[in-house]
């Protein structure tokens, strides 16, 4: 098939598992079309099969804000009248659902019908759909989709709650690469940054201030209180960095943490990691922990969303109350002084990830384009 993908190229969920369900359908065969604002940070390689297009906005003085989701509608319609698309599979709602409808319209009169595949991701529905000034268009556009999935119960739960919504929303979870994401010899590495064999705590996100990153620097600090030695390395960047790095002033944790910033080669850092910590206030279904736990890593998370599936307590790491630091210090305090229970939950954590192998994902994609596409092959020829 030739496939258009249409993703946020940020560091971010949805960038990610649009950029890398692109690459696994190329890599069985299927030519891929990335189209974004800019290139996909995962996208980092020329690949066989892969094709990016950028989406350019012309600036004019009338324009305050320059119309993104009207460039891109007229992208999509010009990638189908000259790449012959198959279908189009749209990451994160807004705009990218709305701007599928219109290229839909447009092709319609045309004489032209590509279907359409929508995947809700998360705040795209609980945070930013949910904006009265954006819901009925989120709703609509949602509705208008051949398809939709959902990245998790959880999350095509809530949408049904927040929306009024008419079509059948398929659960397709997020996947990782085990092969990429999986424990690696990097012991140079670790003793380049704990020279004395202290313990290595780990957080990744893109430091919004639903992540809760400030929570993560009090845990670390109740760590290093208990007489554990350990290192906090904070991965990725965003809007409250500088409140995080108060928290850490505040705390006087400053010299045993390291911000990294964003990291493409964030699997070397988790395979040095003793603990990845997760205490967000929304998360539909934790792809960062989910990284963390290919690489054998335990994790101590919150119990939003999506989490309690993908993290099990006392299997793969702990679950607990939002905002209980004093109950994710003292687990986190307990595993890194306990070799052997570390070493049960880091097995089980492995073993948990390769439940969301990206193959096996992949294919759960294949299968859904096809159903799309005979279904509504079905109800041309009906009509």
């Amino acid at each position: 098939m030739n496939i258009a993908i249409v993703g946020y190229p940020t560091y971010g969920g949805s960038g990610v598992v649009a950029t890398e369900l692109g690459k696994g359908l190329a890599h069985r065969g299927h030519n891929v079309h990335f189209l974004s604002y800019a290139l996909p940070q995962r996208l980092d390689s020329i690949e066989a099969n892969i094709s990016f297009h950028e989406v350019s906005v012309n600036v004019y003085p009338l324009f305050q804000y320059p119309p993104y989701d009207l460039a891109l509608a007229s992208y999509m319609v010009n990638l189908v009248e000259h790449s012959d698309i198959d279908i189009f599979h749209v990451h994160y709602a807004i705009p990218h659902a709305t701007s599928a409808f219109l290229a839909k319209q447009i092709l319609g009169e045309k004489g032209r019908n590509v279907p359409i595949i929508t995947t809700l991701h998360g705040t795209d529905i609980t945070i930013v759909g949910s904006d009265p000034n954006y819901t009925p268009v989120v709703e609509f556009s949602i509705n208008q989709s051949n398809g939709v999935t959902a990245v998790s119960e959880y999350l095509r739960d809530e949408t049904y709650k927040r929306f009024k919504i008419t079509n059948e929303i398929e659960v397709i979870p997020n996947f990782v690469d085990i092969d990429r994401f999986r424990k690696s010899d990097k012991e140079h590495f670790r003793k380049a940054l704990c020279p004395d064999g202290e313990k290595i705590v780990v957080h990744v996100s893109n430091f919004r201030k639903v992540k809760r990153v400030t929570d993560v620097v009090e845990v670390f600090s109740r760590i290093r209180d208990s007489g554990v030695d350990a290192k906090l390395l904070l991965v990725g960047d965003g809007p409250e960095r500088q409140n995080v790095e108060a928290k850490c002033r505040e705390l006087e944790v400053c010299a045993d943490c390291r911000f990294l910033g964003k990291q493409e080669k964030v699997e070397e850092i988790l395979s040095i990691s003793d603990l990845f910590l997760m205490p967000s206030g929304s998360e539909t279904f934790g792809l960062a922990a989910l990284e963390a736990m290919s690489c054998s890593v335990p994790v101590i998370s919150s119990n939003i969303g999506g989490l309690p599936y993908l993290n099990l307590h006392e299997e793969t790491g702990y679950v607990c109350e939002l905002g209980d630091i004093e109950a994710m210090s003292n687990y986190a305090i307990k595993l890194l002084k306990d070799e052997k229970l570390h070493n049960r939950l880091s097995d089980n954590a492995r073993k948990r990830a390769e439940y969301f192998e990206q193959g096996k994902v992949v294919e759960q994609y294949e299968a859904f384009y096809e159903r799309i596409r005979e279904e509504m092959h079905a109800g041309i020829s009906g009509s």
